[in-house]
């Protein structure tokens, strides 16, 4: 699954640790997320769709079936 977070975090002018703090994650999370090695639980989809004040849709992006 793709995700916006680093352009999204860029916006705000936030840190990885600054998002992983806002979203009670470890910044090691946000990195993995960042890079694709890891899907968010929901949850997790949620908080950072809201700490962004963004749909889910616009931070997270499914990847095509093929």
């Amino acid at each position: 699954m793709k995700n916006r977070l680093r352009v999204l975090r860029a916006e705000f002018d936030w840190s990885q640790a600054e998002l992983a703090d806002r979203v009670g994650v470890a910044r090691q999370t946000i990195i993995a997320l960042e890079s694709g090695k890891y899907a968010p639980s929901l949850p997790l989809a949620y908080k950072l769709s809201k700490v962004f004040n963004k749909p889910v849709e616009e931070v997270f992006i499914p990847e095509p079936t093929e």
